[in-house]
């Protein structure tokens, strides 16, 4: 599951219309004793968030979602944006990387297991080490973490360009027709993929080939 995805999100309620379109009476009589009210009733606003409120929050988060401690600290942020905080005079200001980094120790969330997964999950895809980076910057990947994983990526690159090249019908798994222009857009779509420029133009110019291996073009 997408850690895009907020877990606080209200869902719709069910439509309590009758076969005809018209409200049904349950629902009409409801209305009557509110004055008028009934669904178009605004809901009452949230109470905004303490530090108890806060670190539910994010438990009910990681218990949902594979995320990092940048994206858990954004949702937090986020959530106190949309609902205020209630600190009190007394009361600690709200610390979201802190809870973020809290939620780490306990082994809650873990930047560098998200990193590998997501890495070899987008070089399954084709994809290459240029936009694995964009997306470890996106999910707040720091540096060190990245370059944990950065050898596992560059061992991967060919294949990755491999996997790439073969759901475009590029180079070895084309049909060896296409002149220039053809070819530079080639190599263009697997420079946006995010593959090295000597990688990819090596992998446009090879012939076609039943068994490509990747250390013809290592």
């Amino acid at each position: 599951m997408s850690d895009d995805d907020d877990p606080d999100r209200a869902t719709g309620r069910p439509n309590s219309r009758g076969k005809s379109g018209a409200p049904g009476r349950a629902g009409a009589r409801a209305g009557g004793r509110a004055g008028g009210g009934g669904r178009n009733a605004e809901r009452a606003p949230l109470k905004p968030l303490d530090a108890a409120a806060l670190e539910r929050m994010a438990l009910r988060y990681v218990e949902r979602f594979a995320t990092t401690r940048g994206r858990l600290t954004d949702y937090l942020m986020r959530k106190i944006r949309e609902r205020g905080w209630d600190g009190g005079s007394t009361a600690a200001p709200a610390e979201p990387a802190e809870l973020a980094q809290r939620m780490a120790d306990l082994g809650y969330v873990d930047d560098r297991a998200f990193a590998e997964q997501r890495a070899a999950a987008m070089q399954r895809r084709g994809l290459g080490a240029r936009r694995v980076a964009g997306a470890f910057r996106e999910a707040g990947i720091d540096e060190g973490d990245a370059e944990s994983v950065a050898p596992a990526i560059a061992d991967r690159a060919v294949e990755s360009a491999l996997a790439f090249a073969r759901r475009k019908r590029i180079g070895p798994y084309g049909n060896g027709e296409g002149d220039r222009k053809l070819h530079e857009k080639q190599l263009a779509a697997m420079m946006r993929a995010g593959h090295r420029f000597d990688l990819a133009r090596k992998i446009v110019a090879a012939p076609p080939s039943d068994t490509p291996e990747s250390m013809d073009f290592d």
